[in-house]
């Protein structure tokens, strides 16, 4: 049996069988985005990012590498997928078509989807999304012309996606119970001699356990020195007696991720420690005061730099405050629709979701990262996680 045969057979069955969502969520997700497609004047979108994907039809897959696109017009979806995804997109998808293609033939997939293009003038891509592979756009725009082909597609999903709705909101805040778990199993192993591997694994475990799905990205623990390089991970480190221990945690449930920053230290920490994790809580209330309406993602930046200034020479922080947070793949559970920093002028709105990692690192000697994930309010940020912005202290 071929792919189609396998997509027919397996529709008998068990089409829509695992949509994260009621027919009524997608509905009103595709027509906010069909109204602004409208108002930008685009008559279709040319979607190749798997969560921009997943937002509108529903479609997962832990295979993400591999080319998949979704074309939106004013009354129809059609999403391509190849022959080994033929069985997610049955069963996890809301869409009116779908083209398949055989997975070792990625030159297959211009054609039906040139087809699927041709009626439209102005298609909207997302230039910077992932997915978009150069040779599939090169192709498309030689047999329609590259003058159909517009860069804003993405800005018009990404202005949606990042105000959650209710059903958002609670996919959430389920992962916000199932990532408070893991962090907690994590701690509770903190002790001189053990290793980082150790630590990661009993947070994975207690996640599993809880209901997480597969992860954007795996549990992070470091140690002592290493936590003061940024993005690496544990790799068979043993904890020694005072270390203090970096976790960042964050479950997936339906795909949506609501991470957590914790540290806590193998002993007692120092009084400078302390002083840095007062430094963190006084940036995330800097930050939380100004997550409400009107106020810009600037306004908040230059809050929390004004409160970390006396120490910005001496610590290392990444620059960005917070980035919005909602439904991710692999490799990552940053949204990428938003981000507090310093010259983003765009206004906060209600119920926009976003993580806050305020991890501040003292070069070569050790760091201390706490955070939450905030749900902007008309009152300030409300956090969706539970930190008590405390280190946890683990006697030797």
């Amino acid at each position: 049996m071929d792919h189609h045969a396998y997509r027919h057979a397996l529709a008998d069955h068990l089409a829509g069988a695992e949509l994260p969502f009621a027919h009524e969520e997608f509905a009103s997700r595709l027509a906010r985005v069909r109204a602004a497609m409208v108002d930008a004047g685009l008559e279709a979108l040319l979607l190749t990012d798997p969560a921009d994907i997943f937002y509108l039809t529903g479609y997962h897959t832990f295979e993400v590498s591999v080319h998949t696109a979704l074309v939106v017009s004013a009354d129809r979806r059609v999403l391509q997928v190849p022959s080994i995804e033929t069985g997610p997109a049955v069963v996890t998808a809301e869409v009116d078509e779908i083209l398949g293609y055989r997975w070792e033939g990625v030159e297959e997939v211009i054609e039906p989807l040139a087809e699927t293009l041709a009626p439209f003038r102005a298609i909207g891509l997302d230039a910077f999304g992932a997915g978009l592979r150069f040779g599939v756009i090169r192709e498309l725009q030689a047999r329609l012309g590259a003058g159909r082909f517009r860069d804003d597609g993405g800005d018009v999903v990404d202005r949606i996606r990042i105000v959650k709705t209710p059903a958002e909101l609670d996919c959430l805040r389920e992962s916000a119970r199932i990532t408070s778990a893991g962090l907690a199993a994590a701690e509770s192993v903190i002790a001189p001699g053990v290793t980082d591997n150790e630590v990661a694994a009993e947070g994975a475990r207690a996640m599993l356990a809880a209901g997480s799905e597969f992860m954007s990205l795996q549990p992070i623990v470091t140690s002592g020195r290493r936590i003061s390089i940024i993005h690496v991970n544990h790799k068979r480190t043993v904890i020694e007696a005072g270390d203090p221990v970096f976790l960042e945690f964050g479950s997936a449930f339906q795909r949506y991720t609501a991470p957590m920053m914790r540290t806590a230290v193998a002993g007692r920490a120092s009084r400078e420690m302390q002083a840095v994790r007062d430094l963190c809580r006084g940036l995330f209330e800097a930050l939380t005061a100004q997550m409400r309406p009107g106020r810009t993602f600037d306004d908040a930046a230059r809050a929390a730099e004004a409160v970390l200034a006396p120490q910005a020479d001496r610590l290392f922080f990444s620059g960005v405050f917070g980035y919005a947070v909602g439904a991710q793949f692999p490799p990552s559970w940053v949204e990428g629709t938003g981000y507090i920093a310093r010259g983003q002028p765009r206004e906060f709105a209600a119920d926009m979701v976003f993580h806050l990692p305020l991890c501040l690192r003292l070069p070569g000697e050790w760091g201390i990262g706490l955070s939450d994930t905030v749900r902007v309010t008309p009152e300030g940020g409300e956090p969706l996680t539970d930190n008590d912005w405390q280190l946890n202290e683990r006697p030797a």
